[in-house]
Parts: C-alpha cells; structure tokens; sequence
C-alpha cells in the first residue's frame, strides 16, 4: 500500500505495509528488567474448564501478568513522574512524525552532551534535524538486546542536560534502546525523564518517551518516518511498537 506524504514540504513516497524495521521488543517469557520476574502467561480455568488446548480445553484463553516498564517495548507520558498518574492512551496523539536516528558514542556509561551534540551535528550532512519531531538514540550497536535481562546491568544512560536540548528544540519523542533514559541506580533523581518534561511536566503530557527498543544493525544514522503504535492502556505507559519507513522523493 503506497501512498505520497508531505514533509518539509516536500512529496515524498511510502510504502506503509513494507516498514524498514520494526523496532518493538515483544512480551515473552523473558525477564528483561528492574529486577522483577518474566511475565506469567496463564489459562484460565474456570471450574472443569481449562483456557489451554493442550490441557484438554477447546481453545487457549491466557491471562498475561507483565509490567509495560520491565518487560517489553513502551512508551510513557509525564504521568510516569507527576503526582497524578495521566494515562499515555489520553495523551498520545501524534502516531506519525519524522524521526532522527543517532549513534552517540557512550564514554564512561553514559551519553553526554557533548558526544550528543557531536552525532547531532553530524546529523545535518546526512538528512538534517528540520522538521523532526522524534529522535531515535542507538547506545548499544549489535542485535543480542532482544533476549538480555538488562538488571543489574548499568546501562548507559543520557545526561539530563541532553533532555533539556532536545524540549528546546521543539521535539517531543525520545527512543532509546535501554530500560530507561537514566541510570539504572540514581537514587530516584530519574534527571532526564524531568528535563526532557520540563519544570511542568503535567503542561507537556503529548511529549513522550520510549525505551526498550530495539534498533536492528542494518538501521543507519538519518532520518525515517516512524509509525508509533500505543496499545490503548488507561496507564502512565503502555506496550508500543515503533515502526520506521524510508521514503523516497516523489520524481
């Protein structure tokens, strides 16, 4: 299914059932992260009544016990951190933008604003930051992300003062492929997360921030139209599936 769309005013066309990756981590039986166990899949029964064919019933009929945070691919809104915990399926609204992919270098454990500003800049000779609404940080270069337990582990993180950079230039989606844009163990301060919201967090709900993706090798520095699915959950995060299209200028 192709269709033309306009970006920076400029045509350009896109094939949407062929997406260039898709950059989800499912819910599995995996423990991914924050020190909780893998998500429990489970039948239901109900009396004689089993919700699994394999114990005999006429249909599988699971209940799912897993944490969006921990266990798979998702997007949070400013509830993750404000008193009053806004739901992500109210304020989510902008599923189509055009996003930036960066390979900052991680020195020391984390990104600072420096090796930041360094991939930003270089990011103008190979497509530009006009227009972008979504930026896309690549930490960890290699494809075994998508069975590891980070727990434990002492991801690389982003300096705060990387969030602040990126509200003020006008973009309103973070995605990194770590459990988190802070460190893993920050005695709460979760520094990024409230610079990337801002001193009002609860004024910017539409900005978003998504960790535990998965960003496949062949996904090189540039610019892409990401395709940002949100699973309708009444939480401050729920399950998401980022999609990233290339696009060719219409001749």
């Amino acid at each position: 299914m192709k269709t033309t769309v306009e970006i920076n005013g400029v045509s350009y066309e896109i094939d949407l059932n062929a997406p260039y990756a898709d950059l989800s981590m499912a819910v599995t039986d995996i423990a991914r992260a924050w020190y909780i166990d893998a998500p429990k899949f489970t039948p239901v029964i109900l009396g004689d009544w089993k919700g699994s064919v394999e114990l005999g019933g006429n249909m599988n009929f699971f209940s799912i016990d897993f944490n969006p945070h921990a266990h798979c691919t998702h997007t949070e809104t400013a509830g993750h951190i404000s008193h009053t915990r806004h739901s992500i399926n109210q304020h989510f609204k902008a599923p189509y933008t055009l996003a930036l992919v960066l390979y900052p270098e991680v020195t020391n454990g984390r990104v600072s604003l420096e090796r930041f500003m360094k991939a930003w800049l270089e990011a103008k000779e190979y497509g530009g930051t006009d227009g972008i609404k979504s930026v896309i940080i690549k930490t960890d270069c290699g494809n075994a992300n998508l069975q590891r337990n980070y727990s434990q582990t002492n991801w690389p993180y982003l300096d705060a003062e990387i969030g602040t950079f990126i509200r003020n230039e006008g973009i309103d989606h973070i995605l990194i492929d770590q459990p988190s844009v802070d460190q893993e163990e920050d005695g709460g301060a979760l520094a990024c997360h409230k610079s990337f919201w801002g001193p009002s967090p609860e004024s910017t709900l539409h900005r978003t921030i998504t960790e535990l993706v998965h960003i496949p090798d062949h996904v090189q520095p540039g610019n892409y139209l990401l395709h940002l699915q949100v699973a309708p959950i009444e939480n401050d995060a729920a399950p998401s599936r980022p999609l990233l299209y290339k696009f060719s200028k219409v001749q």
